[in-house]
């Protein structure tokens, strides 16, 4: 199991209401505790914040905010020895505007080598005073940004993420020399932030127009701004660097949801894993659910590759709050967390998804992701999920951090929420991911790869797998009868003989 940290929000150690590396490396025991595999760790780079680390200006550095090369050392050594392996965010699609390269392209003319490192071009319309084409950018607005000389730069996110064009030799080295910079250091692998976006069209033509453009969406063969075949040769690139040092590996951030296209992105050559969203994007539906896992497993069928599970991520809403909030979107996502570690292949858990954390309404003046502002301030952005997690006490910060003025406010009322608070109760989320982490780990009914569906009550999934686990689901509207075997772990009591609505159980057949 993967457990993403997203570092601005997982633990402060320094005080300034920002998480950092230190904080990270405080709470690997935690983690270890927990039951985690591996970490993957969200951009601590050099970067102005535009995109909260997602616009890196150096991907060979760390950002004074974060601490050092040497606390990243620390951290690593640490989970080394607990045990954990640590991956990183690298972010190939586009450099900050602050990277030195863009600077220099910036002072360089049109036309001049310092410019072919991104995707500068002649406007269209009278005096070139229209973008180059039609694309939209997936924070909104268009994908282009006129410069003072009248040409124009493309950039898929803000404005302040220049794309890279890797058909430039140089940017494809650079992106070789970053993996063998973090390689030789000892990181285990990567997490490749938006792989299905680094190749562009020759000519950049116009995309069929679409209704959603976000990144979230997967408008197929006409959106031109992904998933080009092209992409393919880099990831190539790619596993050639990691193939030269054992055991590491790279899973792709691919927004690609037909199994086939999704499923080329794992060839032998390509990447060792690509999350696949469908789970993630599944309503709290027996027909969704299952259509989302059957998709999942195929995609895989043919490759290498294991089946990849998301529930929550620093993108999109909290499974506690995507499932209803409260006391039912709390309930559902107990259930929902069985699912996950009942399906063979990797699991990604987010940081907080083992205290049942839910999304915060924030106040519009604390809001500080680029989508708010570049949607005119019509889509509130991910800031609500990225909350920062707490850890102990009464009140704000809850130990995340000394100082109550953290990066975004921590809401009052999450006491019963802390690491402290549920460690010490048997029937918490956090006992319950504990609990479920370790018998995933160690029991033999987890065995093998594909899962068979049982006959199951209207409403309800079941399935078997190869040694043995059965899960059943209930999303019908009346607890179902408890099927036979010995039970190994539930969601909600089970005693009575029944599975009470919105809840899910592990047998062993």
């Amino acid at each position: 199991m993967f457990y993403q940290v997203y570092v601005r929000s997982f633990a402060d150690a320094t005080g300034d209401g920002v998480g950092d590396l230190a904080g990270i490396r405080a709470h690997l025991p935690y983690l270890a505790e927990l039951g985690v595999d591996a970490l993957w760790i969200t951009p601590f780079y050099p970067s102005p914040m535009h995109d909260h680390g997602y616009d890196v200006a150096d991907p060979r550095g760390v950002e004074p905010v974060f601490g050092d090369l040497a606390g990243f050392d620390a951290l690593l050594a640490d989970a080394h020895a607990l045990g954990l392996r640590v991956t990183i965010d690298l972010v190939p699609n586009h450099s900050s505007h602050d990277h030195e390269w863009f600077a220099e392209a910036l002072a360089a003319p049109p036309g001049s080598p310092a410019r072919d490192r991104y995707f500068f071009r002649d406007g269209s319309g009278p005096d070139g005073a229209q973008p180059p084409n039609n694309w939209p950018s997936v924070f909104g607005g268009p994908a282009w940004t006129r410069v003072p000389d009248g040409q124009w730069y493309l950039h898929l996110f803000a404005p302040e993420q220049p794309d890279l064009d890797y058909a430039n030799a140089e940017v494809v080295a650079d992106l070789e020399e970053t993996l063998h910079f973090w390689l030789d250091r000892g990181v285990d692998g990567f997490r490749i932030d938006v792989a299905h976006g680094m190749a562009k069209p020759a000519g950049l033509p116009d995309m069929v127009p679409a209704e959603d453009t976000g990144l979230f969406a997967d408008d197929g063969p006409g959106d031109l701004r992904f998933d080009q075949d092209h992409v393919h040769a880099l990831h190539q690139r790619v596993r050639t660097v990691l193939d030269q040092y054992p055991d590491r590996m790279a899973v792709g951030e691919v927004w690609v949801f037909d199994d086939e296209r999704l499923a080329q992105y794992l060839r032998p050559d390509e990447l060792h894993l690509a999350f696949n969203f469908r789970l993630l994007t599944a309503e709290w539906d027996a027909d969704e659910l299952r259509s989302a896992i059957e998709h999942s497993l195929a995609t895989v069928a043919t490759t290498p590759a294991p089946a990849c599970w998301v529930l929550s991520n620093h993108d999109r809403p909290r499974h506690v709050t995507r499932y209803g909030g409260g006391e039912v979107g709390t309930r559902r996502a107990r259930a929902a967390a069985l699912l996950q570690l009942a399906l063979p292949g990797v699991a990604y858990v987010y940081n907080g998804d083992e205290l049942g954390m839910p999304d915060v309404d924030l106040p519009d003046e604390v809001l500080q992701d680029p989508i708010w502002e570049r949607s005119g301030r019509t889509e509130r952005g991910r800031d609500g999920c990225r909350v920062p997690v707490p850890w102990s006490g009464e009140q704000p910060p809850y130990g995340f951090s000394t100082t109550a003025d953290t990066w975004l406010p921590m809401p009052p009322g999450w006491a019963p929420l802390t690491a402290e608070a549920q460690a010490a109760d048997a029937d918490s989320m956090l006992s319950l991911y504990r609990t479920a982490l370790a018998l995933r780990r160690s029991s033999a009914e987890f065995g093998g790869d594909g899962v068979e569906w049982l006959p199951a009550p209207e409403g309800c999934l079941v399935f078997r797998r190869p040694g043995g686990l059965v899960c059943l689901l209930n999303l019908s509207a009346a607890p179902v009868p408890l099927p036979e075997g010995r039970v190994l772990l539930s969601s909600a009591p089970v005693a009575d003989g029944s599975v009470p609505v919105d809840a899910a159980v592990w047998l062993s057949s």
